[in-house]
């Protein structure tokens, strides 16, 4: 979507039908917490199979997650209903589109067709542990695909954002920054299986975070820039994220305390000691940590590479700027994992750190690339 397309299309909206601005600035707040509650959900599951293990769907933090999916879906098809039923009865909404028998806007079509793959992923999975059994690892694809529904869900906001506030207004600054915080949580979440790649192959996969998280990291962080058009969005986006996972942390303790389940985690790394789980526990044994325990020298490495893009500005120059973010994340990560006891096994040799670097800096240059695309495709505008 061109740029001034998109800014026709809010003002066409707001100019067309007050009524369903009101909504849809409704229906994006919404999108917002649900998704928040439902990363609560997610960041108290791992959590619970790490320390308790794995039982029926039923446990707290699942039905925390599916109620947020479910107000997620509520909140996108239920926009899509409600214009559909307005173009039936007559009304002359502006930039509204038809597709597959539904009227909305691009946005609401946007996260209504994202959250879909999600709800896609839920039978797919069960089918997937009926076949290869109970195995956690956030990698299966049926666990990608839901993931991924959830993160273009969260990208819709950005396109959501720019439909129902006006250009250069602080509140579309707002909405477009937490959009982009979501997006980045998505994204990391999706990294975290990485840190035990490191710690079983070690060489040149000792960096896989690195290496994946300058691909990936862009697309939240770069596009939150040049959709905000404020230098410093990437840093405000990555500080929400992490007041988002600090308070997520919270929630797990509450819930924990508050329903003390029965742990059964030793029995079952008894069964079978290769397994995701088993490997996270020895990870944090050798380490002297608590499982699952936040990172805080992979936080502050985060936050150094999330300044790189800052400095080098991500609204001018993504490519650039990602792969001196992702160079920063390769060299942090490096540092920081290679300071703790349970990856003195798996150094890498001075040639698997320089190939670890050519494949950042060739993901990061793809990632910035993929990054500035997608924010011309939402409309995004340059830098004044």
């Amino acid at each position: 979507m061109s740029t001034v397309h998109a800014e026709t299309l809010g003002a066409r909206v707001a100019a067309g039908s007050p009524s369903l601005v009101a909504v849809a600035r409704g229906g994006f707040w919404t999108l917002i917490a649900a998704h928040v509650w439902a990363g609560w959900g997610t960041q108290w599951d791992i959590q619970w199979h790490l320390r308790i293990g794995r039982d029926s769907f039923w446990i707290a933090p699942h039905v925390m997650t599916y109620s947020g999916v479910t107000a997620m879906v509520l909140a996108s098809f239920g926009m899509l209903a409600w214009t559909s039923w307005r173009a039936r009865r007559g009304a002359r909404d502006g930039g509204t589109v038809r597709a597959a028998g539904l009227t909305g806007t691009r946005g609401w079509h946007f996260a209504a067709w994202s959250i879909a793959l999600t709800v896609l992923a839920a039978p797919i999975d069960d089918l997937w542990h009926r076949l290869f059994g109970l195995d956690v690892t956030l990698w299966s694809p049926p666990h990608l695909l839901g993931l991924a529904g959830g993160v273009l869900n969260a990208a819709a906001c950005w396109v959501i954002a720019r439909e129902v506030y006006p250009a250069g207004t602080r509140a579309r600054q707002v909405a477009v920054v937490l959009s982009g915080a979501l997006v980045t949580a998505g994204l990391s979440v999706s990294l975290q299986p990485s840190i035990r790649m490191a710690y079983v192959y070690g060489g040149v996969r000792f960096f896989t975070y690195a290496m994946l998280g300058a691909l990936l990291l862009p697309l939240g962080l770069v596009v939150t820039a040049q959709l905000a058009r404020g230098r410093a969005a990437p840093v405000l986006a990555l500080l929400v994220m992490l007041a988002f996972g600090f308070a997520g942390s919270a929630v797990a303790r509450a819930g924990f305390a508050w329903l003390q389940p029965a742990s059964f985690i030793a029995e079952e790394i008894a069964n079978d000691p290769a397994s995701p789980i088993a490997i996270s526990h020895e990870i944090a044994m050798k380490n002297g940590v608590a499982p699952g325990a936040a990172n805080l020298r992979a936080l502050f490495v985060a936050l150094l590479a999330t300044v790189a893009l800052v400095i080098v500005d991500a609204r001018r120059r993504p490519v650039t700027a990602s792969i001196a973010s992702g160079l920063t994340l390769c060299a942090g990560v490096g540092f920081a994992l290679a300071r703790q006891p349970a990856f003195a096994q798996s150094l890498p040799s001075a040639t698997d750190t320089v190939v670890a670097l050519a494949v950042t800096v060739l993901a990061a240059a793809a990632g910035g690339a993929l990054a500035g695309r997608a924010s011309d495709r939402l409309g995004s505008e340059p830098a004044r």
